[in-house]
């Protein structure tokens, strides 16, 4: 008598769909391994895609919001991981963290979607903040100083900068506060680069009209001060904001000091030539606009600026190292900008 035994079936498991977070995390990891094919990732590679993912996915989250709350008719493309534009997110995600920049420490890198017609999804910007360009200009400066002193000048202050001359081989400054706690209308400030030969040290004075012409266009009162309109009883009517006008001053005076480095042609790499990509797609007045717009509800530079909302999604990556865990936290909001 022959047995027989009835077949077993073996039940198919079906991988479960990638989330947003893996498909990015991988994309970006392999975006790595391209450059860098026979080579190890570094603890610092795996560290960075959760980095860029985890401030992304803030921002998405933050600015669906305010897109659900506005009217059916009035809704622009849904801010979700399903409509950005993968592929160009990933290589500039390379590019930017190669030059150190990582959008989670404060001031290194803002990130703005826009939306492209073209592929019908969004594009992210990169907009390097005042501590971003410094780590930019370090790497990829020609005459980079060795310390760069930066001031704000008050009407009380003792001010008076030296040029250099037939008498005078060192360019320097006189700089007083005479009254630390009343010194008087800000009258504008001054930028000093100090190297090892002292004979090459030089000052860039900035007076305030020229500070205030670095505003963006469309800047925020909430930031700068100014009036701005308010609905009271049904009427509009204006209301004086005191702002944070010297934070931002200053933040100028930041962004001039380390933008006037120029950069050494001879240290160009493959990711310096992304990152100009990058920031030529910025050019396009449209995308500007959504870039002020942005601007002017949270203000570029500052790191709490931003009211995130929603929990975010931890994004896997492979092989990473255990990350402390305030790192993955959703930054919070406090009602003045940390300079």
């Amino acid at each position: 008598m022959t047995q027989t035994t009835a077949p077993v079936q073996q039940a198919t498991q079906q991988q479960p769909p990638q989330s947003p977070g893996q498909r990015f995390t991988q994309m970006v990891l392999a975006e790595f391994q391209n450059l860098n094919p026979v080579g190890q990732l570094t603890d610092f590679q795996k560290r960075i895609a959760t980095s860029y993912f985890v401030k992304l996915d803030q921002v998405l989250k933050a600015a669906e919001a305010k897109n659900a709350a506005k009217a059916p008719d009035r809704r622009e493309l849904p801010y979700t991981w399903e409509n950005v534009n993968l592929n160009k997110l990933a290589m500039d995600v390379v590019a930017f963290s190669a030059i150190g920049l990582d959008p989670l420490q404060p001031n290194h890198l803002n990130l703005i979607p826009y939306k492209n017609n073209s592929t019908g999804k969004y594009d992210i910007g990169f907009i390097i903040g005042y501590n971003g360009l410094e780590l930019k200009s370090k790497k990829y400066g020609l005459d980079v100083p060795d310390a760069v002193t930066i001031e704000l000048v008050f009407e009380k202050d003792n001010f008076k900068q030296i040029k250099k001359d037939l008498n005078n081989k060192v360019e320097t400054y006189i700089f007083e506060v005479v009254d630390d706690f009343d010194r008087g209308p800000l009258k504008g400030g001054f930028i000093y680069f100090s190297y090892k030969d002292p004979e090459r040290n030089r000052i860039r004075v900035m007076t305030k009209a020229d500070i205030e012409k670095r505003k963006q266009k469309y800047a925020s009162v909430e930031f700068w001060g100014g009036e701005k309109d308010v609905w009271k009883n049904g009427q509009r009517t204006k209301e004086v904001v005191v702002g944070w006008y010297e934070e931002m001053a200053m933040k100028t005076l930041v962004r001039a000091a380390w933008s006037s480095i120029t950069i050494d042609s001879q240290k160009i790499d493959e990711s310096y030539q992304r990152m100009l990509l990058a920031e030529a797609d910025l050019k396009d007045e449209k995308v500007q606009q959504t870039i002020d717009e942005f601007a002017n509800k949270e203000e570029i530079g500052f790191e709490d600026a931003q009211v995130i909302h929603p929990a975010i999604e931890a994004a896997p990556v492979m092989n990473q190292a255990p990350q402390p865990q305030a790192e993955l936290q959703p930054q919070t909001s406090q009602a003045h900008p940390n300079f």
